[in-house]
């Protein structure tokens, strides 16, 4: 290859990718000025944002540095020396124990220019560090199962049982006869705690346990489809729901009526996991569902999300202005609270006070008031919202608005100086304009204020290890929404494969957002009575992405499939 001149201020590996013509320098500059805004390292950044491959990168590095190149895919981590360094120490300096030989350590690394954490490891092990060249997509992989594994423990399962530290959100539960045999039956107590542990590694979001009159079968959703993962004797399904029952304080002898609970699951001194616990009585039994709430999906941060980038920046100015109203529209299971919480989350500062009002609570956030409502005592969202205008606040967050009582006290909060998210059951957004005036709430103030809407959907992202590039007709790709200058450009369709790192295919979810402002000509439109169809028209004629749309750019960019794709929105 060519050799490029240099500037001086572009060393280590991004001067050797600038040398190689991998890239040029403007660009290089560019990733080392996001990657430090994005707090992540150079060679992350590049392979996250698709602008270099993780084997080329890893090539180039070897190469400049001299180091040994190591496919972590043909390494056994289970003998990789984690005990060595703590947890926090691998991901703050993203870099992996791999062996170690007497006094000598062998780390994995994307970029062994990092010299000051390869100084730090040295200082904090006390031992002579080598480093050895992988590739970042893997090495990210690794790091994260191997922070997962230390901070769990769940290769040891028999050392779990008994850490389970219970919490109850029902205060009027009768005391419970905890030594009770056939709850406390130890096989059932393990298997139950398995479960619990393999949802969370699975990073599924809910658990489901249906007793049938010949069978009982256990589910886990994951990436939003359920999953059947044990099917136990029928004979067991009384002592697993006692046992579920126990864990979140509910009355095992209630087996007539619906209950709710909450089971605490403490993984480690700095994690703890809630499951939010429901009971159904059906004709054969009680079927249990476990919904899995991680405070720490509220801080995966915005760039985790899936949004586009001028979507993130419409919400990012939408949470900067002192009041208004921002609501996030989508069904039920479509990532409303978590996109909620991380504006939340965006906004929990010192100088800010935050009140919620929620049923029930999902997210526990440290810094932010949270309340959950109790309609039978008379706590409604209404009388919440009240009580939140008389406690000085800055930011309040509504679970759902669902009456016109609610909406109106949280329009009014918004016109009179405090920022307002709450969420609402509307397809899309222009519906959402429309849903608010069929509540009862005068267009004027609709229009003066909501600032911003967002309908969204989760899909399945397409596994990168074993997704397949298709061909379809130009007839068949304008059929389902692209068109005719994206096709001439070139539109590459990828499909679900399926192999040992995914399920059927897919590998985690993203979100496809509408994400639209509300206009002076929106806001004209309000005033005047127009419906959703011509507020969805005005939205096309600013550029307002609508979610088929939102949804063709990640099906273009390879992150999910157009079968996947049509399941979750429609043309």
């Amino acid at each position: 290859m060519a050799t490029t001149t240099v500037r001086v201020n572009l060393t280590g590996l991004p001067r050797r990718l600038v040398a190689d013509g991998v890239l040029n320098e403007a660009q290089a500059l560019d990733a080392q000025r996001q990657a430090l805004q994005e707090k992540m390292p150079l060679v992350s950044y590049l392979v996250r944002h698709k602008k270099l491959n993780a084997r080329m990168i890893a090539t180039t590095a070897a190469d400049e540095f001299g180091v040994p190149v190591l496919d972590l895919d043909a390494v056994d981590m289970v003998h990789a020396p984690l005990k060595e360094m703590e947890a926090q120490l691998i991901e703050n300096y993203h870099v992996l124990p791999l062996f170690r030989r007497g006094r000598k350590i062998f780390v994995g690394v994307s970029d062994p220019a990092n010299l000051p954490a390869l100084d730090n490891i040295k200082f904090q092990t006390g031992l002579t560090v080598d480093a050895v060249v992988v590739e970042e997509d893997k090495l990210l992989r690794a790091i994260e199962k191997a922070v997962r594994s230390m901070d769990t423990g769940v290769d040891d399962l028999d050392a779990e049982v008994n850490k389970l530290d219970i919490e109850s959100d029902n205060e009027y539960a009768p005391a419970l006869d905890e030594e009770n045999t056939d709850i406390d039956d130890a096989p059932v107590v393990r298997f139950v705690n398995k479960i619990m542990l393999d949802a969370i590694n699975r990073n599924a979001s809910d658990i489901h346990f249906e007793p049938y009159e010949k069978f009982y079968r256990i589910r886990l959703r994951q990436d939003g489809m359920l999953h059947e993962v044990a099917q136990p004797p029928v004979v067991l399904a009384m002592k697993i729901a006692a046992r579920l029952k126990v864990l979140s304080r509910l009355d095992i002898s209630e087996r007539r009526i619906p209950q709710d609970g909450r089971i605490k699951l403490k993984l480690s001194k700095t994690r703890a996991i809630d499951f939010r616990v429901n009971t159904c009585p059906t004709l054969w039994g009680e079927k249990i569902v476990l919904r899995i709430l991680d405070p720490a999906s509220a801080k995966l941060g915005i760039d985790a999300l899936g949004y586009e980038d001028f979507q993130k920046q419409l919400y990012l100015q939408a949470l900067a202005r002192p009041y208004g109203m921002i609501l996030v529209t989508g069904p039920t299971g479509s990532g409303k609270t978590v996109s909620l919480y991380t504006g939340v989350n965006i906004l929990n500062t010192k100088d800010r006070n935050i009140c919620t009002a929620e049923d029930p609570v999902e997210i526990q956030l440290p810094g932010v008031n949270q309340v959950n409502v109790h309609p039978k005592v008379g706590l409604t969202f209404a009388s919440a919202l009240r009580a939140f205008l008389r406690q000085d606040p800055d930011v309040i967050l509504v679970g759902e608005i669902r009456d016109l009582e609610t909406a109106e006290i949280a329009v009014k909060a918004a016109q009179t100086g405090h920022l307002v998210l709450s969420t609402l059951h509307t397809n899309d957004a222009p519906k959402t304009l429309s849903r608010l005036a069929d509540i009862g709430v005068a267009p004027y103030s609709i229009a003066t204020a909501v600032n911003l809407i967002i309908a969204q959907r989760l899909a399945r992202k397409l596994c990168p290890n074993c997704k397949r590039p298709v061909k379809l007709p130009q007839e068949a790709l304008l059929k389902e929404g692209f068109n005719e200058a994206e096709i001439k450009e070139g539109v590459e369709i990828f499909e679900p494969v399926g192999c040992d790192q995914c399920v059927d295919g897919y590998k985690g979810r993203t979100g496809v957002y509408q994400v639209l402002p509300v206009t002076e000509a929106i806001s004209r439109l309000i005033l005047e009575g127009g419906g959703a169809i011509q507020i969805a028209d005005q939205a096309d004629k600013e550029g307002i992405w609508d979610l088929r749309k939102a949804g063709l750019q990640k099906v273009k960019s390879g992150v999910t499939s157009l079968v996947e794709l049509n399941r979750v929105t429609t043309e």
